[in-house]
């Protein structure tokens, strides 16, 4: 199975035709594995004797300049509460991680995982939640040594396969708030078993603005293995919260968590957000598509209802 440096020195040699720039994510699980990230990075960069005339075609990572954090938007609208009529969204900025000469300009970003049980932790990371925090730590700091963002993710915020359906909303704010203390510029709190209720995702949020994080510093990452992705996130948008995880076709799940589905699928929550007035700058036809030609080169059900729905229509 290819690492991260495998598939990053492969897009460097091989790079993806594409008419923009491409975000690539990295998930390091600890310090050894961004290390050998880093050495494929440097491997990409042009050195002083190469004429920049002769990198047009070439996809080399640099450091960025200055930027809005991953996901956040240009300029962030006011949080929506139930009386209030959503804003519009807008399309997240990327950062430009490379020189003018290069075309198109693609994105790097890395990310670390923690777990909010003690019990998934161990299953998951083969460690203590507090021993991951420290291998989080090490990982955080060489990273924004390079300049590289670093998004992290707390899993089972919601409801644990091992320790329940009710994991402590204090819990989740604690970890949440040591991985932006630590320097991550975005954390995605995560229901990774679909758990998750209307009434539970409002008191996990009640917990994280109680602990003093923003919104803004948020993302907001749904399973739907009981059909509660969508309410969880218009929960999510009501509190202010504009940046969701999504996957293509609701592809995806967890090996840890038994009969867990993909998260929410972007097609459903791009025709949810349309339908509250929000705009996202997705095209949402063409998502369809792409939703239904990777469900059928995997061989698996599309599991997105409005895909589905507006394939039929397109097609019929």
């Amino acid at each position: 199975m290819a690492n991260s440096a495998d598939i990053l020195e492969s897009l460097n040699r091989y790079p993806p035709a594409a008419s923009g720039s491409i975000a690539y994510n990295f998930l390091v699980p600890n310090l050894k594995g961004l290390e050998n990230l880093l050495r494929a990075y440097d491997a990409a960069l042009p050195t002083k004797s190469e004429d920049p005339a002769s990198l047009q075609h070439r996809d080399a990572p640099l450091t960025p300049p200055p930027s809005p954090k991953p996901g956040q938007m240009a300029s962030e609208p006011a949080p929506i509460t139930s009386t209030q009529h959503p804003n519009a969204m807008g399309s997240a900025p990327l950062e430009q991680f490379s020189k003018p000469s290069l075309d198109p300009p693609h994105t790097y970003e890395i990310s670390v995982f923690l777990a909010a049980t003690e019990a998934f932790s161990r299953a998951n990371t083969n460690c203590s939640i507090a021993e991951s925090i420290d291998r989080c730590k090490a990982i955080i700091s060489l990273a924004k040594s390079r300049s590289l963002p670093v998004r992290g993710y707390v899993s089972v915020a919601l409801g644990c396969p091992y320790e329940g359906p009710s994991t402590p909303p204090s819990e989740v704010a604690e970890i949440t708030a040591s991985l932006l203390e630590m320097g991550v510029d975005e954390v995605s709190v995560a229901d990774t078993t679909g758990m998750g209720t209307a009434p539970k995702t409002r008191e996990l949020l009640k917990a994280l603005f109680a602990a003093g994080i923003s919104p803004n510093d948020l993302a907001l990452h749904f399973h739907d293995t009981y059909g509660q992705a969508l309410v969880n996130a218009v929960v999510g948008l009501e509190h202010g919260i504009r940046t969701f995880d999504s996957s293509v076709g609701g592809l995806g799940g967890c090996p840890f968590s038994k009969g867990a589905t993909g998260n929410v699928s972007t097609e459903d929550l791009v025709h949810c957000l349309h339908s509250l007035g929000a705009t996202t700058g997705v095209d949402l036809e063409e998502m369809s598509r792409i939703g239904g030609w990777i469900s059928e080169e995997l061989g698996r059900p599309n599991e997105s209802r409005a895909g589905k729905a507006i394939l039929s229509r397109l097609n019929s």
